[in-house]
């Protein structure tokens, strides 16, 4: 069964570009200012105003414009502007301070072995979103938990395919064979994108690319930030690895959770098929992270290890900050959102 929009036609993971959000600040201010302009190439200045909280709304909300230029960009915007070179120079000093930022949070990173062992192991009682959806999540919840999760799903394995050129012949064709599933191993309507935004229709959530951009905040942007600034640099191939083996080892667990949260929660057996289709995948893509694209890399470049392990450390302290932000507003009753959705909770005189 797949799930369709009011129009009859199933939803599609990709469309046109999206608008460029509202700023939340002096920095993307000035950035969106200088995106809604024509200019572009040297000349372009955009003027640069301190950066102020690393992990604030302003410079997460700036990076990820800067990241959006790559992919598929927005309404608008000449697509020249990905390579202007201001913008550029403006991407390189969020990601200075970012990169700070996380490397200050994780600090020093175990043992690549034992940051992997401590991925195999799962919490019996943990506490984190999946689990919370699972026992006593309400509608409203996880429909916030998708609204979220919708800026990096609609683009899934995007972020990771930069990689691929960075890595020697053996660890690169391990990746490939994990990516193939992830776009769908050849049919397009099975590629996990897709399937996430059925799902998000089924659930009564507009399912377009960045449609709720200007809703999720800073938390579950750095998430999707930090995956872009590995992939994006070649010194930092080694960091991506670990934050692609984070996702695939611990995958599994949390999937099964949050398929069943969806099931109790009255979504249809399309609702649930994104989640259940990563039960099975990522219990196989596990060992072939682990065995095909990790064990060689090291092999032939042992002086990845440590940048593995702390894409590992920094991967889980970001989705750390995430998971903290919506229990505690789940907790207090109140929107995990900048805009609620209209199901959820309401801003106190009004939304």
């Amino acid at each position: 069964m797949t799930s369709t929009t009011a129009t009859g036609l199933a939803p599609h993971a990709a469309g046109p570009p999206p608008a460029l959000p509202r700023p939340r600040g002096p920095v993307s201010a000035a950035l969106l200012a200088a995106l809604r302009g024509t200019a572009a190439g040297p000349n372009t200045r955009i003027e640069r105003p301190p950066l102020g909280d690393p992990w604030g709304e302003d410079v997460q909300l700036a990076l990820y414009v800067c990241y959006e230029l790559h992919y598929q960009g927005f309404a608008g915007v000449d697509p020249e502007r990905e390579w202007d070179a201001s913008v550029l120079a403006l991407r390189s000093a969020l990601e200075q301070v970012f990169l700070a930022a996380v490397r200050e949070e994780t600090g020093e990173p175990p043992p690549l072995s034992a940051a992997l062992s401590a991925l195999l192991a799962e919490e019996t009682d943990g506490t984190g979103p999946s689990h919370h959806l699972l026992e006593r999540g309400e509608r409203w919840q996880l429909r916030e938990y998708l609204a979220h999760r919708s800026l990096y799903h609609l683009k899934e394995a995007d972020p990771q395919m930069w990689v691929v050129p960075r890595l020697p012949n053996p660890a690169k064709a391990a990746l490939v064979t994990v990516q193939y599933d992830e776009y769908g191993g050849g049919r397009p309507e099975r590629a996990h994108a897709q399937l996430f935004a059925e799902m998000m229709a089924d659930l009564g959530l507009a399912p377009g690319y960045g449609h709720y951009l200007d809703a999720v905040p800073a938390p579950a942007l750095a998430v999707v930030n930090l995956m872009s600034l590995f992939g994006l640099h070649r010194a930092l191939r080694g960091a991506l690895v670990g934050q692609f083996a984070t996702v695939e080892i611990t995958s599994p667990p949390g999937a099964a959770r949050l398929a069943a949260a969806l099931e109790r929660l009255g979504a249809s057996p399309a609702g649930t098929l994104f989640y259940r289709e990563h039960v099975v995948a990522d219990a196989v893509h596990e060992q072939l992270v682990r065995r095909t694209v990790i064990t060689p890399l090291v092999k032939d470049d042992p002086s990845l290890g440590p940048d593995i392990a702390f894409g590992i450390a920094a991967t889980g302290a970001v989705e750390a900050r995430f998971g903290n932000h919506l229990l505690s507003c789940w907790h207090d009753d109140r929107s995990s959102l900048l805009t609620p959705l209209p199901d959820s909770p309401q801003p106190k005189g009004g939304a």
